[in-house]
């Protein structure tokens, strides 16, 4: 039995999916399989990720449904209900995780708390450079890599900070706070208790604020804390153009629905898709 599932959110991106995998697969803790949520992406990208799967030491999970525009949360929410595991680390797709990820969610997990991490905003010109062979080697695991990077003529990489990893459960949380949210990327919680809150609202068909992190709020109403401890669960985001947020107001909506409900288990997440 695996210890942990972690559930990659995708769309089409194989190119990023190599340097994920190839991140997951030099991880010290081995006791995890991987659920790829993909949200319909192409014929090509799917048989490439056949491929992937056949040729990775990891074992991973294919989940797809036909592309109907932005379905993030309700593929998130197929993903949480094929899990294996009694633990889930949600990353998206873009994100490369570091070679210590997976251990420091497991070894700074707690009872009734989600974990919250965040993440280094790497530059154009690194995540242009980046190989799964460069990435094998460790190579954006040295802080000085990226602060020398970060300054040429490539463009800057931002919260560069972000990356410093020390592996000290008493520096971790010491210097940790509750006081952050979750960013959907970089978070884990048991699987029972994200099953209590019914999973992801599916409502959200757009991304921006809420269709991943509307989700800490019911953790909070629910009685749990969100833990967001220091130098540890890193990761590096690749660059992209921002995503249109045109549809924000629509998104805001439906947080504020959750707010002034005080939903703990969403009426419109797992159960409502099973029924």
């Amino acid at each position: 039995m695996f210890i942990a599932t972690l559930i990659i959110s995708f769309y089409n991106k194989t190119e990023w999916l190599k340097l994920l995998l190839a991140a997951l697969e030099r991880q010290t803790f081995k006791q995890f399989d991987v659920i790829i949520a993909d949200d319909g992406s192409s014929f090509d990208s799917v048989q490439e990720i056949k491929k992937l799967q056949a040729e990775s030491k990891l074992n991973i999970q294919h989940l797809w449904h036909e592309d109907n525009g932005f379905m993030k949360t309700v593929m998130l929410n197929k993903a949480i209900v094929a899990s294996r595991s009694p633990y889930l680390i949600f990353i998206d797709g873009d994100c490369i995780p570091h070679h210590r990820f997976v251990e420091d969610h497991l070894r700074l997990k707690k009872d009734n708390c989600a974990l919250a991490g965040r993440r280094v905003n790497m530059s154009e010109g690194i995540s242009k450079t980046l190989s799964p062979e460069k990435i094998k080697k460790g190579i954006l695991e040295s802080f000085f890599f990226l602060r020398l990077v970060s300054n040429s003529i490539t463009g800057k990489s931002k919260d560069v900070e972000k990356g410093i990893h020390i592996n000290s459960t008493a520096i971790n949380t010491l210097f940790g706070t509750y006081k952050k949210t979750i960013l959907g990327c970089n978070f884990s919680i048991a699987k029972k208790d994200i099953l209590e809150l019914n999973g992801f609202d599916e409502r959200y068909r757009h991304p921006g604020v809420g269709e991943d992190t509307e989700i800490n709020y019911r953790i909070k109403n629910k009685g749990m804390q969100v833990f967001q401890p220091k130098f540890s669960l890193v990761q590096y985001h690749l660059w992209h153009p921002r995503l249109s947020r045109e549809k924000e107001p629509e998104n805001l909506l439906l947080l504020d629905e959750t707010l002034k409900n005080k939903y703990i288990a969403t009426p419109y997440g797992i159960n409502k898709a099973n029924n």
